[in-house]
């Protein structure tokens, strides 16, 4: 547990982390001690841009390790390319950092299990930048799921459009060698954790139908997915339509619930066949953000919202739907 302000430093500064900047940037119980990029351009424009006049005077570093050994953080925020998550996750955590990791947690299961014991080893929180944990609207659906409020959970479906093909052409995101993948690992992510989440099984088994357009990654994709738990799902993620949209479906043997997956910005419950027109959704069973949620768990404010173990499940996910994709056949991912 951190004592007084959370010291933070970023590393990598592009898009995203821009996003976390104006989340953290007036926190009252955070310093930005810190910016790592890989070249002083990139970290000075975006101090311009995002901390400019405000009380934070970050020193600024090419090297992480060297940012680590100068200024020893309490915690890091890590929002750089897929496939360099685990490497850096590892490093910040034999600094002695806390790591909020941006997702995906990392592009592999033997490394999703690599990392998870060097989580345990070092007793830091460790929490990753989904969307939809810190919701209310979640919080309530997975309390549904443990509780049977609707009975046994049987089936998932949901799907997620967006016009990312054209979005990322010629950027990082669609490099292999950086992403690790396509939309399903970038922002189809936020609906594959949300179903994995809420879920909260092992994967026993995938088949998926993958559509690259042309492209080295992933653009479509209709994934079937069979849960450990025997819960059965099917999400579909579109990456070629100009229309963004989101929607996820929790059939239960006495109800439904119905949701945005992507943000949580709606949510229909039935019980049996009749809407509950209030469902009991307080303010209380969310977090500000999941930012918010990290600091307050590094000082021991709140528990984290998500964890490596949530990570483990989207990896066994993801290395199955890309052992599909090649094999054209069910794959089972490697279980614990």
């Amino acid at each position: 547990m951190a004592k007084g302000k959370v010291r933070i430093a970023f590393l990598g500064c592009g898009g995203m982390m821009g996003a976390h900047a104006q989340r953290l940037k007036d926190h009252p119980d955070v310093d930005i001690v810190g910016l790592c990029d890989v070249s002083e351009e990139v970290i000075a424009r975006f101090e311009g841009r995002h901390l400019a006049g405000t009380r934070h005077k970050p020193t600024h570093f090419q090297d992480a390790g060297q940012m680590y050994a100068k200024l020893g953080p309490d915690a890091v925020l890590i929002s750089t390319p897929h496939t360099q998550h685990y490497a850096q996750g590892v490093q910040a955590l034999s600094a002695g950092c806390h790591v909020f990791m941006e997702k995906p947690m990392v592009t592999g299961l033997d490394n999703a299990y690599a990392l998870a014991q060097e989580v345990k080893r070092s007793g830091k929180v460790f929490v990753i930048g989904y969307n939809t944990p810190c919701s209310a609207e979640f919080n309530y659906l997975r309390g549904v799921i443990r509780g049977k409020t609707f009975g046994k959970l049987e089936l998932v479906t949901g799907f997620l459009s967006q016009d990312w093909l054209r979005g990322t052409t010629g950027l990082w995101r669609q490099d292999p060698a950086l992403s690790g993948g396509g939309q399903a690992y970038d922002s189809g992510a936020h609906l594959f954790n949300s179903l994995c989440w809420s879920v909260e099984s092992d994967v026993e088994e995938v088949f998926a139908y993958v559509d690259n357009h042309g492209s080295r990654v992933d653009i479509n994709s209709v994934s079937s997915v069979r849960f450990a738990n025997g819960v059965l799902a099917n999400i579909t993620v579109g990456g070629n339509c100009p229309g963004a949209g989101s929607f996820m479906a929790f059939i239960f043997d006495g109800g439904r619930v119905e949701i945005d997956g992507w943000g949580a910005s709606w949510i229909n419950v039935w019980k049996g066949d009749q809407k509950v027109k209030y469902p009991p959704i307080t303010p209380e069973l969310g977090a500000p953000s999941p930012d918010h949620n990290f600091i307050d768990a590094v000082l021991g404010r709140a528990e984290p919202r998500t964890s490596v173990e949530n990570g483990i499940i989207q990896s066994q996910l993801m290395d199955a739907i890309y052992e599909s994709q090649r094999t054209g056949k069910p794959a089972r991912p490697k279980r614990r």
